[in-house]
């Protein structure tokens, strides 16, 4: 998939925070950060598995609270690149606990929505700061998912505020 940060289909997001590019890059790299933000506000990460290898495996649950109960959202994806503390570039499809994937209507998506998205997550270091932009193709900037990026990443510059020690 190329970078079409142009496209209505994908969401993009900078952020510039106040610690090292190493430190952002464990947000995104290590289960235990990784768990500790993501998702949108409310929602927990119960497993977080990640093979930080090109071609390696990732799958990640996410638990919602809903007027019903709780729902779980499964999804799995590979690692495309690894270019420590600078890129990461991931594949992200919903799926079920098994990493079987499933398709994006069985969570509610409309017809069209892709089975499989992109996921780009650049870092550049400022001298201690860190710019970080989060490209997601294949997200419709208007989505559900891209106000829960938002919300999400507001969670990851409270975590990441809370681990940097100046």
């Amino acid at each position: 998939m190329a970078n079409d940060s142009g496209s209505p289909n994908t969401v993009v997001i900078e952020r510039t925070f106040e610690a090292p590019a190493n430190l952002v890059w464990r947000m995104w790299t290590e289960p235990e950060h990784f768990a500790a933000w993501y998702g949108p506000a409310g929602a927990t990460i119960p497993v977080a598995r990640m093979d930080l290898r090109v071609g390696g495996a990732r799958q990640v649950c996410m638990e919602v609270a809903t007027t019903n109960g709780t729902m779980q959202m499964w999804f799995t994806g590979v690692y495309r690149e690894i270019v420590e503390n600078k890129r990461l570039v991931f594949t992200e499809s919903i799926s079920d606990e098994n990493g079987n994937l499933l398709p994006p209507s069985a969570m509610g998506l409309p017809e069209g929505h892709p089975t499989t998205t992109e996921i780009l997550v650049e870092l550049d270091d400022l001298g201690g700061r860190t710019r970080m932009t989060m490209t997601h193709i294949g997200v419709p900037e208007d989505s559900p998912a891209a106000a829960g990026w938002r919300t999400a990443l507001d969670k990851l510059a409270t975590h990441v505020a809370a681990q940097h020690q100046p």
